[in-house]
């Protein structure tokens, strides 16, 4: 039978049982009104016929044609009223009586009296009919009472029951489909439902356990997958020659290799399933991985009797967010799955980072010399008293100490940068003022500013607070930033200088109205070696300079950064934090 037939009886039967109600109830409302008319209408007028005629009796007016009709004529209708046994007899002796009154009768008073007995008589019978009937209506209102409560009894028996045991004919099937879809919510695809009801409930059950079915079916096919899978990666990450630490999203240790044991001196059948909260406590180094310093140096661990390098890399593990909230809704897209954390052993690039470093200081330093040297013999060349050359040997010449001069900077740099690099950078740091630093690298550029005729604009208030810096490194990085600012500005153009004070800080910067460089080679400017490519219009440099000057500046607590746009020059600029 279907869910709406079922609902369509149930609705049905409660109407039948409200209806039958309905007419015992009218039933006996309607005896106990119909007792109730009787008492009402016969016998109160036969009390007032009665009455009329005991009034005329008392007035003494029985004989005056006015108390004669008024007489006869309620005596007429009470004639018409006769409903309790011998009340007929009454009102016949009551006829004659009247009729002897107002007739040839000698003793009136004698009469008189017996039609006032006859009119007691008949007022006797109607008032014990009114109190038996008075007792009978009183009996069906007792009886129509109990049978009301009887009725009312059994209606609301009935219809307590149905709207007990009802609503359950669709709440609980609903309630186990509930239940059950909220174990398949939780994996648990064994969940079947079973009616036995040929409705629209066992139609879904059926629906439900198949699709319950093809879920078991496809997560024991998955199952075993996943678990190969599991087992594949693992031994992969065990075999890895990387140091790797894997946590959950609760901080939990998940995994780590027999290599990241071996560094961090932890058991790894002991670590796995700990909190990793817990575990800093008593390990220095795993702090220091799951905390790590924002400047990306590499870590120093003394490991297989030697000290080793170590670069930490650290990703996140995000994944798509199906799970919802009680109120069913989505919370977000994707959500953390953990963190992996990587240690890569550099040791080897950094021995040979080492060895060039002091490959390119030892080179730098036994070039400097001879170089030296050669530019004091073209010195000499050039006296006049060492002799005359011609004009294509002085142009050769010229040619030579350029080149010189060139070499000179370069290993001027290389001995700067491989300084930088092991550590071994010295500065001199004491209070400058800004414009002392100014004039200092104008002074050194203003001879290559008049041969291109470009005019130096200079922007500084002698009165800026002073820096702790170290005057020198720091006018030259000013120096390398003014010689590249001429040497990409074309002739009869200007270059302007300028110095401010910002919170706490004195900013340095040069800009230039040249053709400005490419936003994709911005963030590669302060790196070793790089150098933007040019039209061939312009020499190159080592590309190290703006490398050294980053150094500089960032030894001296500062911060060096370009903005550019082709067409409309570039501007360099650093900060340096007041003294």
């Amino acid at each position: 039978m279907k869910i709406k037939t079922k609902l369509r009886l149930g609705f049905g039967f409660l109407f039948l049982i409200v209806l039958s109600f309905g007419v015992i109830a009218l039933f006996f409302l309607n005896e106990l009104s119909n007792k109730s008319k009787v008492i009402l209408k016969d016998n109160y007028k036969t009390l007032n016929y009665l009455s009329a005629m005991r009034s005329v009796l008392d007035n003494g007016t029985f004989l005056s044609p006015a108390g004669k009709d008024k007489f006869e004529k309620n005596l007429v209708l009470e004639e018409r009223n006769i409903t309790e046994p011998g009340e007929a007899k009454a009102v016949a002796y009551l006829r004659s009586s009247y009729g002897r009154l107002i007739g040839s009768s000698n003793d009136k008073a004698l009469e008189a009296r017996n039609l006032r007995i006859a009119l007691q008589q008949i007022e006797a019978l109607n008032m014990k009919a009114i109190y038996d009937k008075n007792e009978l209506a009183n009996k069906a209102s007792g009886r129509a009472n109990i049978y009301i409560a009887v009725a009312a009894t059994v209606c609301f028996l009935i219809l307590f029951t149905f709207i007990v045991n009802f609503p359950g004919f669709v709440a609980n099937p609903l309630a186990e489909f509930s239940s059950a879809i909220r174990q398949i919510g939780n994996k648990n695809y064994k969940q079947r439902l079973h009616f036995n009801n040929n409705d629209e409930f066992s139609e879904l059950a059926a629906s439900f356990n198949s699709m319950a079915t093809k879920l078991n079916e496809w997560e024991n096919s998955n199952l075993s997958k996943l678990k190969s899978e599991k087992l594949r990666i693992e031994a992969i990450i065990a075999q890895m020659q990387d140091a790797i630490i894997g946590l959950n999203e609760k901080g939990e240790v998940l995994f780590l290799n027999t290599l990241a044991s071996k560094l961090i001196n932890l058991d790894e059948e002991k670590t796995v399933g700990q909190n990793v909260s817990e575990l800093v406590k008593k390990n220095e180094l795993l702090k220091r991985i799951l905390s790590p310093a924002t400047d990306n140096k590499p870590l120093k661990i003394y490991a297989d009797d030697k000290e080793s390098y170590f670069q930490l890399e650290n990703r996140e593990i995000v994944i798509p967010n199906f799970e919802v909230n009680r109120e069913d809704t989505l919370i977000e897209s994707s959500r953390s799955a953990g963190s992996v954390y990587v240690l890569k052993n550099i040791t080897q690039f950094k021995e040979l980072d080492e060895a060039k470093t002091n490959f390119i200081a030892t080179v730098s330093h036994e070039l400097k010399t001879p170089l030296s040297s050669i530019k004091m013999s073209l010195k000499l060349l050039k006296d006049e008293r060492v002799g005359e050359m011609n004009p294509e040997q002085k142009e050769l010449l010229e040619h030579i100490q350029e080149d010189s001069s060139r070499l000179l900077k370069i290993t001027s740099e290389l001995l700067d940068l491989s300084q930088a690099e092991t550590g071994n950078l010295k500065l001199s740091f004491a209070l400058t003022r800004p414009v002392d630093i100014v004039t200092y690298a104008i002074e050194a550029v203003r001879f290559q500013a008049e041969q291109k005729n470009i005019k130096l604009e200079v922007s500084c208030d002698e009165n800026l607070p002073q820096v702790n810096a170290d005057i020198q490194k720091t006018a030259w990085v000013l120096v390398n930033f003014l010689s590249n600012a001429l040497r990409y500005s074309s002739e009869k153009s200007k270059v302007i200088l300028d110095v401010v004070q910002l919170s706490g800080l004195i900013q340095f910067s040069v800009r230039d109205f040249g053709k400005g460089i490419d936003e994709k080679y911005q963030k590669r400017l302060f790196d070793r070696y790089f150098q933007v490519p040019t039209d061939g219009q312009n020499k190159s440099g080592s590309g190290l300079g703006l490398a050294i000057s980053k150094d500089f500046i960032e030894a001296e607590k500062g911060k060096i950064w370009v903005e550019s746009a082709i067409g409309e020059g570039s501007r360099f600029c650093f900060t340096l934090p007041n003294a």
